[in-house]
């Protein structure tokens, strides 16, 4: 269902066309102001590099007799030669077994370096086919690894809780045997937890690949941080390439480490990425609630209403009673509240899911019950403890969460 929470004068007046736009002009901005930066900080060398190397051109041009088109007439051919695989130093073969399936790696990642292009007109058409299907795969597995891993944080989290609450001397004498039949019913881990600790972990394991990288590859520190972010999060520039060399130390081992702390790296950021999403939305909620205050006086109070179940208000918290449950003169609220207040969320994760109808997430998950036979089904009471619902990698964590708390 969709919630009129802003503005009834605005020309859109649901929620989800109201972020949509926010959010595509936000991004608009948000190129601009790259694009200046980059553009002040990189143009400049761009512009000495440029003014090298046609210094350069003209005395070999001058030493050696040769024409200035005779010269760039080689240095084209040099440039094909290049596209495919070939430099002047020794490099290890693109095209053997290991080199064919580090492109493949790279092409289902979707992180595409470029380092490795098909150049035949059958490697090409054949790439198309198989990435369609390897990159849909691939990114299935990020969502299932995603899935796992909130299940895990939702289990290890509330397990801390628990016992940070038997520990603290509170309980009553009766339920300390069988604390978990009791506590916490509407419980769930913070988004923002969920972000700090995903964010921990990706800084954890570029700092130890670039530990690697840099006696391996002869790369600067920096240089291979910059190199796993770029990887990591499947930009893949191609300007940074691990494991190219035709030989190292220990190289076995060598690939064997790098392919895995690629492999982790990816899920990690992924996931993040995923969870910061939320986070933006967040953001735009409590962004469209302060901008129909200012389009429209009349809505001020609808969205007193309404925002309370649908908007961010920073820093406000449920008042809570003893062991994390709410005090009896909030009166009556449902366990989506009841959860939120708890896990210290300044919005539900039902309240962001409800307004996304279709996505690709959706028509996987349909899908997958088709090919099974049968539907996923989560307990009963998920759909009134604020985790049913959502699309994406927010739907997942729904689910898994939801079937966390219940589990417990």
């Amino acid at each position: 269902r969709g919630y009129y929470y802003y503005c009834c004068c605005l020309p859109l007046h649901r929620e989800d066309n109201g972020r949509f736009l926010l959010l595509a002009i936000l991004i608009i901005l948000y190129l601009l102001c790259g694009a200046a930066v980059f553009s002040a900080i990189e143009r400049p060398s761009e512009l000495r590099a440029h003014g090298r190397w046609n210094g350069t051109l003209l005395n070999f041009s001058e030493t050696f007799n040769i024409s200035l088109q005779d010269l760039n007439s080689f240095l084209r051919e040099y440039e094909a030669a290049i596209a495919a695989g070939i430099r002047a130093d020794a490099l290890r073969p693109r095209w053997d077994f290991t080199g064919a399936f580090y492109f493949v790696g790279t092409v289902v990642s979707t992180i595409g370096f470029g380092m490795t292009t098909p150049v035949t007109v059958a490697g090409k058409v054949f790439l198309i086919f198989y990435g369609l299907l390897g990159c849909a795969a691939t990114i299935l597995f990020f969502n299932l690894f995603l899935e796992r891993i909130i299940t895990l944080l939702a289990v290890v989290m509330k397990a801390v809780r628990e016992r940070r609450i038997r520990n603290s001397g509170l309980l009553p004498p009766g339920i300390c045997h069988d604390f978990s039949a009791y506590s916490l019913p509407g419980w769930k881990p913070s988004v923002y937890h969920v972000m700090l600790i995903l964010g921990l972990s990706a800084i954890t394991i570029s700092c130890c690949a670039s530990a690697m990288y840099t006696p391996v590859e002869g790369w600067a520190y920096l240089d291979s941080l910059y190199f796993c972010f770029v990887t990591f999060s499947t930009i893949g520039f191609g300007d940074f390439v691990s494991s190219q060399s035709a030989a190292y130390e220990y190289q076995s081992l060598y690939r064997v480490a790098n392919f895995l702390f690629i492999l982790m790296g990816v899920c990690c950021i992924y996931s993040l990425f995923n969870v910061i999403s939320i986070v933006i939305k967040q953001v735009l909620n409590w962004m469209l609630e302060k901008m129909s205050c200012l389009f429209c006086q009349r809505c001020n109070k609808a969205s007193a209403l309404l925002g309370r179940r649908n908007a961010i208000r920073p820093g406000s918290k449920g008042r809570q009673g003893r062991f994390g449950q709410p005090s009896e003169s909030d009166g009556p609220c449902d366990s989506d509240t009841e959860g939120r207040r708890l896990s210290g969320e300044m919005i539900s994760m039902k309240d962001l899911a409800a307004s996304n109808k279709v996505s690709l997430a959706i028509m996987q998950k349909q899908l997958s019950e088709s090919a099974n036979g049968y539907p996923r089904t989560v307990c009963g009471s998920s759909r009134h403890n604020g985790f049913s619902g959502g699309v994406g990698a927010l739907g997942i964590m729904n689910n898994r969460l939801a079937e966390t708390s219940n589990s417990r």
